[in-house]
């Protein structure tokens, strides 16, 4: 009997153990709001990231339960650390998404309200070094202190604040609020220092990305030319208006000048497609592909949310000045990039695209914002944060299915700018655009003999959100 009862009150030691173990809960180390921005991000990764099913922990079964996957972002103290651990391949594929702590800067940006000096600008290596650096402005803003101050396209600097730029130091000296640059001499071959110094100042700018509108004349023919260096959404009737001066111009041929333009939106992208032609409304202009989970989802419920057609009408109901031009003679480098690449590619099964300047960036991609409520949208945000992420979430192709031009475009006719002689941009003289306008004359015989400047640019955006090809909030219903 005795040993009965040493035996039971084991068991009930035991029975009394395992209900202590069961009970005992998880004690978190981030604070409420971390794990909340954490959680929003692996949702929203997980539902719309092109990649996602090359990303292990972004399986829809990784997790058993929530409280399992709450335990796993507990470790990540910094959300863009936890950001960056669910990208793929950084260094080759995926280059281009980014996570913000203030979106509403983000949303500023994109409306073209952007902090600067006015002062738009180029990086390149100096001659034999793959250290050194040297800055050249492209252009100017008007009502900038850049403009104030006096500078001009074509000027060139190697110091801020004192330092030498360098492919480590740029970003780091760029980003200063104040700027204090020592002005430089390039010859074609050699920097020398001025001794000349600038103080710049940053400021909140609207920048009208529909820079220069024009028409030339060459040979006996009208010659559009728009140098457009953003497709920025909220300047798209600007942009309708250009197009409704050529239209008024009855112009004979179009220069269309991105070889700044590092991207924006594909509504943008699409309208302005639109008012280049006319005589394909409706016809499919552009295809996108999701990661399998949303293409799957689309194609089986909203199949015509996978492409987008050209159109007459912008969706505030203007209508679009179309010129119905069956060529179109456009400049790029390595600065134009993702909705300036779409163009070109999107509109060449449908009109002739000639390409003058270098090889494109190589961005076939798009992204959107996504934030932290119930449907990702902007709508009924979490207001205990601004986290907002802004992810790759699907690739854009042309009606054929062409993309993953991740080499980037290659010029019909290769020209880099000349450093030394930039010329002054919509001048007929103006290197570039003259190399156009005596192909549109008929004389090819000099456009392959100016390669401009035989130095290598860095590929460079004041901001990750420069760098961008974005959609619309897709307005899908998922359940989560």
């Amino acid at each position: 009997m005795k040993k009965i009862l040493i035996i039971s009150s084991l068991f009930f030691l035991m029975l009394s153990c395992k209900k202590e173990e069961e009970v005992a809960t998880y004690e978190y180390q981030l604070d409420e709001v971390t794990l909340e921005v954490n959680d929003f991000i692996w949702k929203a990764m997980n539902t719309y990231y092109l990649w996602k099913e090359e990303i292990p922990v972004l399986a829809d079964d990784y997790f058993e339960d929530k409280e399992e996957r709450l335990q796993y972002l507990d470790q990540f103290p910094d959300p863009a650390v936890f950001f960056e651990s669910l990208i793929y391949d950084r260094e080759h594929i995926d280059r281009w998404s980014w996570i913000v702590d203030d979106y509403v800067a983000l949303q500023l940006y994109f409306q073209g309200v952007k902090k600067s000096t006015g002062m738009r600008i180029g990086l390149v290596y100096e001659p034999g070094s793959s250290e050194y650096i040297f800055a050249y402005v492209r252009y100017v803003l008007p009502d900038s202190d850049a403009e104030n101050k006096g500078m001009e396209r074509g000027n060139v600097f190697r110091k801020i604040n004192g330092e030498r730029l360098t492919v480590n130091n740029y970003r780091e000296l760029l980003n200063s609020d104040v700027l204090n640059i020592e002005l430089a001499d390039w010859n074609g071959s050699a920097l020398e220092d001025t001794g000349v110094n600038v103080e710049l100042v940053k400021t909140e700018l609207n920048e009208n990305p529909v820079y220069i509108t024009k028409v030339l004349e060459a040979d006996g023919k009208k010659i559009g030319y728009l140098m457009y260096n953003g497709f920025t959404y909220t300047y798209n009737t600007e942009l309708n208006n250009a197009f409704a001066y050529f239209k008024n111009e009855n112009i004979d041929e179009l220069v269309v000048d991105l070889r700044y333009n590092p991207g924006g939106s594909v509504s943008t992208m699409q309208y302005l497609a639109s008012m280049i032609t006319g005589q394909f409304n409706n016809e499919i202009f552009l295809r996108y592909q999701w990661n399998q989970k949303i293409q799957n989802l689309l194609e089986n419920n909203y199949p015509d949310r996978l492409y987008r057609t050209f159109t007459d009408v912008m969706d505030t109901g203007e209508s679009l000045n179309q010129l119905y031009l069956n060529k179109v003679h456009i400049i790029a480098t390595s600065s134009s990039a993702s909705a300036s690449e779409s163009l070109i590619n999107c509109l060449r099964p449908y009109i002739d695209v000639v390409q003058f300047g270098t090889t494109t960036h190589g961005k076939y991609t798009a992204s959107v914002t996504l934030y932290d409520s119930p449907d990702f949208s902007s709508q009924n945000v979490n207001p205990d944060h601004t986290w907002a992420i802004q992810p790759i979430v699907l690739k854009i192709s042309n009606v054929n299915y062409e993309s993953d031009f991740i080499n980037g475009l290659e010029p019909d006719y290769f020209q880099r700018e000349n450093y030394a002689d930039l010329g002054v941009l919509g001048d007929e003289n103006e290197p570039m655009l003259h190399t156009v306008l005596e192909y549109i004359s008929g004389d090819t015989s000099t456009t392959s003999a100016r390669p401009g400047a035989p130095l290598d640019e860095l590929y460079f955006v004041e901001k990750p959100f420069e760098d961008n090809q974005y959609i619309d909030q897709p307005g899908i219903q998922i359940e989560k």
